[in-house]
């Protein structure tokens, strides 16, 4: 499993599944809002597995696969 989700991506994908998921923590939002956990996994495990099917990666062209260090 290589990373390629890289800067950027990540931190918005934490920021925006955090949110989400802590609205549906206090029940501000619908059960919906636990979907939040998806783009927060990927972006703390820094892999989104829709990237290899759809040939992107977020890392870079020199660092293709190795922003994980």
């Amino acid at each position: 499993m290589k990373c390629n989700v890289g800067g950027i991506d990540r931190i918005l994908r934490i920021a925006v599944g955090a949110l989400l998921v802590a609205l549906a923590i206090t029940n501000v939002l619908g059960w919906w809002a636990w979907l939040g956990l998806i783009p927060l996994t990927t972006g703390l495990f820094r892999f989104c597995p829709a990237y290899p099917l759809l040939g992107i990666t977020s890392c870079g062209t020199s660092a293709k696969g190795s922003c994980c260090k």
